[in-house]
């Protein structure tokens, strides 16, 4: 194969293994019963105008399995903390102290769970398209280079169904995640 179709194929590969990555770290934003500082990595706080991470403001951890410490490192900012996390779609109640703010995670109901495999199901399907929009961009590319002349249609053929392949795979990896997810929320 020609090298520069090999370099489109491998940045595609590079470019679907960070979306699935990308897709993984969705998921460990929702919850499944058990306290994770993942959890948080999603909130923004608002902080003196700039929309700033959470995980920036503050130290987070989980010293027992249903509980979040949040202990910011600007003592100023905990109302600020305090807010992102209510207009969270996570449904957890803050208790602050003055000092720390502690988040406790209670035990899913089944209508809760019923929710958040929408919500899983919706992050996997934006990690699909996301994979299928490279491989796009990938064949979109390689159509210009056989335009151009610099490959054959037979190259291009044969890349196509080594880019479909690819995002197959890639697509594959987001269910089974998906899967595994969803057996997580369920599991009582």
């Amino acid at each position: 194969m020609n090298e520069m179709v090999d370099e489109f194929l491998e940045d595609g590969r590079d470019r679907m293994d960070k979306a699935v990555v990308a897709c993984h770290n969705e998921f460990n934003t929702v919850r499944t019963g058990r306290a994770s500082t993942a959890l948080l990595d999603r909130i923004v706080v608002d902080y003196y105008g700039n929309k700033t991470p959470l995980k920036q403001l503050a130290n987070i951890s989980a010293p027992e399995p249903r509980l979040l410490v949040i202990t910011p490192y600007d003592k100023s900012s905990i109302k600020e903390i305090e807010h992102a996390i209510m207009d969270s779609e996570l449904g957890l109640n803050p208790n602050n102290d003055g000092n720390v703010i502690r988040l406790s995670i209670p035990e899913l109901t089944e209508e809760r769970r019923r929710e958040l495999v929408k919500v899983v199901k919706g992050l996997s399907e934006n990690g699909r398209v996301a994979v299928r929009n490279i491989r796009r961009h990938v064949l979109h590319d390689l159509e210009e280079l056989q335009k151009e002349g610099e490959i054959s249609e037979d190259e291009l053929r044969r890349t196509k169904e080594e880019m479909q392949k690819m995002t197959d795979q890639h697509i594959e990896k987001i269910d089974e995640m998906l899967k595994r997810k969803e057996g997580e929320i369920l599991e009582v």
